[in-house]
């Protein structure tokens, strides 16, 4: 059966890191919020949704001995992570869906950047529960997110006030269409939902650390 999801990344794979630079206009502030709450000297760090490697870049850079591994439902994506990353014996990738694969536990932090939100709210709950397993006592989650708004009002306004932000910061036609199209499987939940869902599955301290319109930064601790 095929993975709606899957065939949007596998098309857009060449563009992708390009593309992302121009489509999130609080980039910086965004990923290195999401490298700041990985637990100090973290040996094991897993990238659900990987993509390019973008994020795991980052979280080699910062953490240079913890092993990293990348899991990915898209080849293509994960064929780019591995010309970025290299042969580093501390990165291992995966093609699977981390929906329905099994975690590798014991895990320092698990991080995730704009992957989760593509799936249902149901499945969300599911994956949260999880990760929540897959960590070791003391573990966190990090989640670099796309989220809806609180209201429809608000969600709509995320919309507009990005789409001013991304043609300001000269994105093209063709980046914005391109991320148009992606979106079209998006599934976002607003942050109050999300923290609640990951309270429900036992973590503690759970919270937003960053948001810029609709990109926010929520991380919880395994208690």
């Amino acid at each position: 059966m095929s993975n709606p999801t899957q065939e949007i990344f596998d098309i857009t794979a060449a563009t992708y890191d390009a593309d992302r630079a121009k489509l999130i206009p609080c980039y910086d502030a965004f990923y290195r919020r999401t490298t700041d709450l990985i637990v100090g000297g973290a040996e094991r760090v897993l990238d659900l949704g990987a993509g390019t490697g973008l994020l795991s870049t980052f979280v080699r850079t910062w953490y240079p001995k913890a092993h990293i591994h990348l899991m990915d439902v898209s080849e293509p994506m994960l064929e780019r992570a591995r010309t970025r990353l290299g042969t580093d014996s501390n990165v291992s990738f995966e093609v699977a869906d981390y929906a329905t694969a099994a975690l590798p536990h014991n895990q320092d932090s698990i991080v995730s950047a704009l992957s989760i939100h593509h799936l249902d709210n149901e499945a969300k709950k599911s994956l949260f529960k999880k990760i929540y397993a897959a960590l070791r006592p003391g573990g966190t989650f990090v989640n670099a997110e796309q989220v809806a708004g609180p209201t429809p009002a608000l969600d709509a306004h995320y919309k507009v006030i990005w789409l001013q932000q991304v043609r300001e910061a000269g994105a093209t036609p063709q980046q914005i269409a391109d991320s148009l199209y992606r979106q079209q499987d998006d599934r976002c939940a607003s942050v109050e939902d999300q923290l609640h869902w990951m309270r429900e599955a036992g973590f503690t301290d759970a919270d937003c650390w960053f948001k810029d319109n609709r990109f926010a930064v929520l991380s919880g601790t395994k208690s």
